[in-house]
């Protein structure tokens, strides 16, 4: 992606040493897909539940995990996981259905999305998910 404005990256190695890289962009109107958008890299926690809509519309549902290790103030290594929910739907969902199962790592591309709903004991409850648009299966070499 390009944005119109020239960017500054700054890559942290270990909180301590620092690499800066600058980006020269171009066109303006590319920006604006950067506003809500998700890139990860993780482990998927559960079969992908897959399921099709009325309209005979596929979605799938499945969360992942991702993983940062970083030296705490006291130097002693620490690993901290975040767990995603992500949905699927269309000709996405049905490539996770055919591909996809717990514990298989994956990159995805999607954008945020904020919902409410009513669970079965009557609480109002929201959720925030990744609405996945493109999705790769990783391989170990």
């Amino acid at each position: 992606m390009r944005c119109p404005h020239l960017c500054v990256v700054i890559r942290c190695n270990n909180h301590q040493n620092f690499e800066t890289e600058f980006l020269t962009i171009k066109k303006r109107k590319d920006m604006t897909t950067l506003r809500n958008k998700v890139q990860l890299i993780g482990h998927l926690g559960m079969d992908p539940e897959v399921r099709t809509t009325e309209t005979g519309r596929k979605m799938a549902r499945m969360s992942i995990a991702t993983n940062e290790s970083y030296k705490n103030n006291k130097g002693e290594w620490v690993k901290e996981t975040q767990w995603h929910n992500l949905i699927a739907w269309g000709k996405t969902a049905e490539a996770v259905e055919r591909s996809l199962q717990k514990g298989k790592e994956v990159m995805i591309e999607g954008k945020l999305i904020h919902r409410e709903y009513t669970d079965k004991a009557g609480q109002k409850r929201q959720i925030t998910e990744v609405q996945v648009n493109e999705l790769l299966a990783l391989e170990k070499k």
